[in-house]
């Protein structure tokens, strides 16, 4: 398949292309009044399936939030993500590509933020790898390097045109049910020729080291609070530890049991946040074994012991996206 070439941000394009930029802001414009119009708060689940719209006017206290494999395509705005060693930024015309089950710290960098969030949905992606015979970069099982799951790259017009299409049909919820699932295709194979493609391909069939790691990561998702070791993780992912390292840590910015940690220590705050219980008895819920450990890593996470960082907090957020931005 031939990738689409990568157009530089819209803030940086040579005077020449002054007028490709004009018509790609009138696109990313008819975006953002489209996310506009369907918004209840500052982030919103819609009527068609997989998409949230986000809409930001004011600054918001950076935040904390478990990311699930999805793509944001940014009308408006920019943010910042970090995860572990791996940071990423996305502004205006751009797009964040995340592959996987990830911890993440959230900044909004410049507001108003406007996006359109698409959650993958595994078997769409595959069945389209199958449709038109994609297969991952790179050879061999777990022998080519798994890739970055966070990823941004500049959106290409025909996939902002597809976009916005696929977010316009909320004014006519009647053409949902049969256009939605197509246009989502379109974007996905529009995804698949841009700079972006490479990291969507690993989600193709197959015993790759993205595909590993992901399986592993999913795993510990739904055992974060047990005592899990570095060699009974490394059995499921049926690597060596010293490979699932190397693995995992190119892929999330982090070790696994570093990931374990920070999944514990956010489950942590939002349970802190709720305000239902001490800080002992959320360092138990989470697996926590001591107290003092807990709140030395809680302190170390985010510079405030546990009941100060939960009071900082309730005293400063009122309004927070409840989905991922």
């Amino acid at each position: 398949m031939t990738q689409e070439p990568a157009r530089a941000p819209l803030d940086q394009r040579a005077p020449q292309d002054q007028r490709a930029h004009r018509a790609q802001r009138d696109q990313l414009d008819r975006l953002g009044a489209a996310v506009d119009r369907h918004r209840l708060g500052l982030s919103t689940d819609t009527a068609i399936p997989r998409l949230t719209v986000i809409s930001v006017e004011e600054p918001i206290e950076p935040d904390d939030q478990l990311y699930e494999p999805m793509i944001c395509f940014i009308s408006d705005g920019a943010k910042r993500t970090t995860s572990g060693d791996l940071r990423s930024a996305a502004g205006t015309g751009e797009m964040l590509l995340n592959t996987i089950d990830l911890p993440v710290a959230v900044e909004l960098a410049k507001v108003p933020y406007r996006a359109a969030v698409m959650r993958l949905d595994g078997q769409t992606v595959t069945d389209l790898l199958i449709e038109l015979d994609i297969r991952p970069d790179g050879t061999g099982p777990a022998t080519a390097s798994a890739v970055a799951g966070l990823t941004a790259a500049p959106m290409t017009p025909e996939l902002l045109d597809a976009v916005t299409r696929w977010v316009e049909l909320l004014d006519t919820p009647e053409d949902i049910p049969a256009l939605a699932p197509r246009i989502e295709s379109e974007i996905l194979y529009r995804l698949l020729r841009s700079a972006l493609g490479p990291s969507l391909r690993q989600w193709s069939p197959g015993d790759s080291a993205t595909n590993r790691v992901r399986q592993v990561a999913r795993w510990i998702c739904e055992r974060y609070t047990e005592p899990l070791s570095i060699d009974a993780i490394a059995a499921v992912a049926h690597m060596s530890p010293a490979s699932l390292h190397r693995h995992f840590k190119a892929t999330t910015g982090m070790s696994p049991l570093r990931y374990q940690k920070h999944l514990r220590l956010q489950a942590a705050r939002r349970r802190l946040l709720a305000g239902d219980a001490t800080a002992a008895q959320v360092a138990q819920a989470v697996g926590y074994v001591s107290a003092t450990q807990f709140n030395r890593e809680y302190r170390s996470a985010y510079g405030l012991p546990p009941g100060q960082d939960a009071a900082r907090l309730r005293a400063r957020l009122t309004d927070t996206p409840t989905g991922p931005t």
